[in-house]
């Protein structure tokens, strides 16, 4: 353990008698169950990511004028400073919406009053036009890829300052800007979701870590987002969409659970998909018993699936998490406990969206920037040493050789 923290917790398991017992997954903002999170939500008919980003960083719930005006805020500063589109997007425009979102994250720093200010005022003011441009970058950023690498025509949209994020991203990347209610609502879901997950995900110590050696914010959350990038974190579900389709080419009858079982099979023993051995979105480093995220994305996905008529294909993802832990046991001879995660359906909901997969882990950084917010403020006010983890060298004493010796 490296340190303690006041704004997520992951409940996987628990120790008993100095051993670990498997329970069922639960995620905690701010001591609130994002279960609770989503189901106030979804009872007031409302979208709940803006609740859950003032939650994240100010450590309460708003009332109903606090959250009015919170996302009245947020929605006045969706717009880009001036010039910066054109200047730091459409002039230098990148195969990789990631790498584009990290280094417009750096360049925002030349554009912002007070970039060096330390004062926690300060530092959520850049926070906050951070998680409030987010999407607008993401959207830019695609587009001009779209543009200058697929040759497709440029289609710019201003974003709309009185529309909730999910709203809004739909809306920037669309060319006819139209999507649906319940596209709008999984969406949203999506992001409350994926806002935050402790301190010790990889990109968010990667915040902690950065923002603990006393640099600025738009360094620290750039670091988050790289951090991000990887197949072993945020590009997960781009590795379960490959292995999908992978599946669904060589599996002729998606509603037989032994030719699924036989193919997964293969998959664990690097016969088929990418060789790796690997069933994408299946296990957890923490959750054991179930990803209470897999969860609530799964329900919502059977009706976005239902109204898109592809329940065929939701079928097969349910019948994958279903074998999955059997036939693990079978292949590998453990018991131990096999959780589908929120990157198997995270993937699935996507492409339900007409969402390409240039975008899915930016999708992802869209909603933890608020978390790695919260996470540096953390640090900065409650921090004030800098993180260093030890390592242990095993390499051997050598004595040095001259040049003249060597072979």
């Amino acid at each position: 353990m490296v340190g303690l923290t006041r704004i997520g917790d992951v409940h996987g398991y628990i120790i008993d008698e100095g051993e670990k017992v498997a329970v069922d997954g639960k995620l905690y903002y701010r001591g609130i169950d994002v279960e609770d999170l989503v189901a106030h939500a979804e009872a007031e008919r409302r979208f709940g990511f803006e609740e859950t980003v003032y939650l994240l960083l100010f450590g309460v719930l708003p009332n109903k004028t606090q959250l009015e005006e919170f996302c009245g805020l947020l929605g006045a500063s969706r717009a880009l400073p001036k010039n910066f589109a054109e200047d730091a997007i459409m002039k230098a425009p990148s195969r990789d919406i990631m790498n584009k979102l990290a280094r417009s994250v750096l360049t925002l720093y030349s554009y912002d009053e007070a970039p060096e200010d330390r004062s926690a005022a300060n530092i959520l003011r850049q926070c906050l036009e951070l998680i409030a441009r987010f999407p607008t970058i993401v959207a830019y950023s695609y587009m001009a890829k779209k543009h200058y690498y697929d040759h497709e025509s440029l289609i710019i949209h201003m974003p709309e300052q009185n529309s909730s994020i999910a709203e809004s991203l739909l809306s920037l990347i669309r060319p006819d800007q139209r999507f649906t209610q319940l596209e709008a609502e999984i969406l949203d879901l999506a992001l409350i979701l994926h806002a935050e997950h402790g301190g010790g995900n990889n990109s968010t110590f990667a915040v902690h870590l950065v923002s603990s050696a006393d640099t600025d914010t738009f360094s620290a959350i750039s670091a988050g987002i790289v951090s991000l990038k990887g197949y072993k974190h945020g590009g997960a579900n781009i590795k379960v969409m490959q292995m999908m389709d992978d599946i669904k080419k060589n599996v002729e009858h998606w509603d037989s659970e032994a030719e699924v079982a036989d193919y997964l099979e293969k998959i664990l023993l690097r016969k088929a998909n990418d060789g790796s051995g690997l069933i994408y979105g299946q296990g957890h480093a923490v959750y054991t018993i179930s990803d209470p995220r897999a969860r609530l994305l799964r329900d919502k996905a059977a009706r976005l699936a239902e109204e898109k008529k592809i329940m065929d294909e939701f079928n097969l993802y349910c019948l994958i998490e279903r074998l999955t832990p059997e036939v693990f046991s079978k292949v590998k001879g453990s018991d131990k406990k096999i959780c589908t995660n929120v990157d198997f359906y995270s993937g699935f909901v996507y492409g339900m969206l007409a969402i390409p997969p240039d975008l899915y882990t930016t999708l992802f950084a869209i909603s933890r920037v608020a978390g790695w917010c919260a996470h540096r403020l953390e640090e900065i006010i409650a921090g004030g040493r800098i993180i260093r983890p030890a390592y242990k060298c095993v390499e051997k004493r050598y004595t040095y050789t001259p040049l003249s010796e060597r072979n």
